[in-house]
């Protein structure tokens, strides 16, 4: 009896702080707590509503090029060549070669990207080299696509004698879209937990051996962002082709890495603004667009299904 008296009046005590807690919380002395969570409201309702209109603006965007470009698909479209100064035929052409481009940056990229991240994040041991090294990456993720193109057209077509070429324009797109890889691959190697590194050295496993085994395939999902990200901006370039592998027409599909090919971006771009037959051309600029953003958005989910099969695969 006496223990459950003792127990008694420790709950009443217990519900009597609680009771003075709340209610001192209302005491002029804690404004400021009440001040937090104003300011914390507000500042979850600007992200929300900023989240709102980025996503709103993107549908009204597919929406429009949706409305005016779905009239202008059909098998004819994806399947031939353009013809009669553009105001009919397809944009086939256009599509492989965006599809080379893009595939052909990403293997250029993805390997000296990781092999960079590899190095910044594992064996450099000189803070003020890799402070360097980053300040160069980061200005590089910050340069306008004209000067890359600007960059290919006097390195890779003139000084390598690559000509307008789908080898240049690889290397171009490659070299504009190193600084995403590297970046997404080193945030991939440091969401790594250090533990792995530990217990594989701890088994007598040398330092590439840790990386190659254990970290490597712990950070590939992540390293596939930077993939993604390089699929989508080498896609949708167009300052960076135009002066070293897109042309506004060809009659034949490219039979070397040296030849030049067409493109979506490109494409679009020549219709809109130095088309012959602008207007009569406006179902194909808006039809081009439309073939573009699904090009875009099916390698991105290729990517991120395969991302995700990699992540469930290794249980991360």
């Amino acid at each position: 009896m006496n223990n459950s008296a003792e127990t008694l009046e420790q709950v009443n005590s217990m519900m009597e702080s609680n009771d003075l807690v709340a209610e001192t919380m209302h005491e002029p002395g804690h404004g400021n707590y009440s001040m937090r969570e104003k300011v914390e409201k507000i500042v979850f309702f600007l992200f929300k509503s900023a989240a709102a209109i980025n996503g709103l603006a993107l549908l009204i965007i597919c929406g429009f090029v949706l409305y005016y470009g779905l009239p202008a698909m059909s098998w004819e479209f994806l399947t031939e060549s353009p013809r009669n100064s553009m105001t009919e035929g397809g944009i086939f052409p256009c599509i492989v070669g965006t599809i080379v481009l893009s595939y052909g940056a990403l293997m250029i990229a993805l390997p000296w990207g990781i092999a960079t991240a590899i190095y910044l994040n594992e064996y450099a041991t000189s803070p003020r080299l890799v402070r360097i090294i980053r300040l160069g990456i980061n200005n590089l993720a910050g340069v306008p696509s004209v000067v890359f193109g600007l960059f290919g057209l006097s390195l890779f077509v003139t000084v390598m004698g690559m000509g307008v070429s789908i080898m240049a324009g690889v290397c171009t797109l490659g070299a504009l879209a190193l600084p995403l890889v590297i970046g997404a691959s080193e945030e991939a190697l440091r969401s790594v937990p250090q533990t792995y590194r530990e217990a594989s050295l701890g088994l007598g496993a040398t330092k590439w051996q840790t990386i190659y085994k254990v970290v490597l395939p712990a950070a590939l999902p992540g390293m596939l962002t930077g993939a993604i990200l390089t699929l989508s901006r080498a896609a949708g370039e167009t300052a960076a082709i135009m002066f070293t592998a897109a042309v506004f027409f060809t009659p034949d599909m490219p039979q070397s890495l040296f030849d030049d090919v067409m493109a979506l971006p490109y494409h679009i771009y020549v219709l809109a603004t130095a088309g012959t037959e602008i207007e009569k051309t406006r179902h194909i600029q808006y039809g081009t667009s439309l073939v573009l953003i699904s090009l875009v958005l099916g390698m991105n989910m290729l990517a991120i299904f395969i991302r995700a099969k990699m992540q469930k695969k290794i249980g991360r």
